[in-house]
């Protein structure tokens, strides 16, 4: 299966469908039955719902069948999947992943290997369990669609990541967050070869390899409303995947020369429901904030603390603790420690100690938010005082102080340069 390189953005709509028209036909055999595998609508600025419909119509006359890569997201309604990828796609064309009933496992990462990855902090294998649709579908091509930007779990996003976690089973969502998350976000967020992600590389070597699989991966880049499709990179070798790291560094870090003493952070109502999804404000910039700074998160969207139910009852009952208390506390409570993708969510929506996070939120009340150990401030206060309509990107002057703001925090990496010369 031959690769495919687009670095020379922007890539015009016209250039996509060429560029797509000519990769399948090359691949010089029938595809009677496909399978999309975008991400859902959390990622809009993948640019993959433009893709998928592109895809679909492309692919006329096949069955198309397409399968959202929700990992533990709650799964879309008809009308955010009209909303993300056209009203052309029928709804029986979609299949919801369900990560804890729909899969099947496929191989056993060893403990040995996880205990090398991590530098001997862990030493538990890991179940690999992916959507049995994928095994069992009967496909001549699976594409898994997805942007390369930073991650906070993975180090960069994509590539087997869509496969083994968006369309995974509890096991190595639970553990991979888990082992990412006691390893280091500062250590691993930006960088291509995590312990996550060689993971994810000994999955795609030993388990998926008879999959008829290919990785479509983009890096966009967003300025005000417009976002730009900035590389495009098909294929199945790794290092379609590296081609697009390359890029995705060149475009989505932000890098300071100074850390930042007070940061105000806006979350779209319809990108961000939840802190599961909305603490993105905090491990995108936590490594640019000062120690005694303050985030500030503008998040009127936001009405619960998880995805779903059992998720959102154990973060009431935790909260937002520091990475050692979280540790001891996946030692201490065996429901925690059942569900380690929550001890790391937890970790990851800290701050450590070392600045303040507040939450500006309509939908929860002020001592929800304090009893999962953020401070609270009422929507309607913060949005007067930071009127993010006549906030620019980056640097601002407001009431004689100097904030920095991001629209959104899903598009990049708020770092030090020292850290990444």
């Amino acid at each position: 299966m031959r690769s495919c390189f687009l670095a020379d953005g922007p890539i015009s709509l016209d250039k996509l469908q060429d560029t797509f028209k000519e990769w399948l036909e090359g691949l010089n055999r029938p595809l009677n039955k496909v399978l999309l595998i975008p991400p859902d609508g959390t990622r809009g600025h993948s640019l993959a719902g433009p893709i998928t419909n592109m895809l679909y119509k492309l692919l006329q006359p096949a069955e198309v069948r397409v399968l959202p890569a929700l990992g533990t997201h709650v799964p879309m309604t008809l009308e955010e999947k009209r909303r993300i990828f056209g009203v052309e796609l029928p709804p029986e064309a979609y299949i919801d992943h369900n990560w804890r009933t729909d899969v099947t496992r496929v191989g056993v990462v060893p403990g040995g290997f996880v205990e090398e990855v991590s530098e001997g902090l862990l030493d538990y294998s890991i179940a690999v369990e992916i959507n049995r649709e994928l095994v069992e579908g009967g496909y001549d091509l699976i594409l898994s669609i997805g942007q390369v930007v930073p991650h906070e779990v993975v180090g960069m996003a994509n590539y087997t990541k869509n496969i083994v976690v968006g369309c995974g089973g509890k096991e190595i969502i639970d553990k991979s967050h888990f082992l990412g998350a006691v390893y280091g976000m500062e250590r691993m967020m930006g960088r291509d070869h995590s312990p996550v992600r060689r993971v994810f590389d000994y999955a795609e070597e030993h388990f998926l390899s008879s999959l008829p699989l290919a990785y479509i991966l983009t890096v966009t880049k967003t300025q005000g409303e417009d976002t730009s499709l900035m590389g495009l990179f098909i294929g199945r070798e790794r290092k379609v995947f590296e081609e697009a790291v390359s890029l995705s560094r060149k475009h989505n870090l932000d890098l300071l020369q100074e850390p930042l003493q007070k940061v105000v952070v806006y979350l779209e109502p319809a990108e961000f429901r939840s802190t599961w999804l909305g603490n993105k404000a905090v491990y995108r910039t936590r490594m640019a904030i000062a120690d005694g700074g303050e985030l500030i998160i503008l998040a009127p969207g936001v009405h619960s603390f998880g995805e779903d139910p059992g998720i959102d009852r154990l973060i009431r009952a935790f909260g937002y603790q520091k990475r050692l208390s979280i540790l001891q506390l996946v030692k201490d409570d065996p429901e925690l420690a059942q569900n380690l993708s929550v001890a790391a969510h937890l970790i990851h929506g800290s701050s450590d100690g070392r600045f303040k996070i507040t939450y500006a939120v309509q939908h929860l009340t002020g001592s929800e938010v304090r009893g999962v150990h953020f401070a609270h401030l009422s929507y309607e206060e913060a949005a007067a005082r930071y009127n993010r309509r006549e906030l620019q990107e980056g640097f601002n002057i407001v009431a004689g102080e100097e904030i920095f703001y991001i629209s959104n925090p899903a598009l990049g990496l708020w770092a030090l340069e020292k850290d990444f010369r």
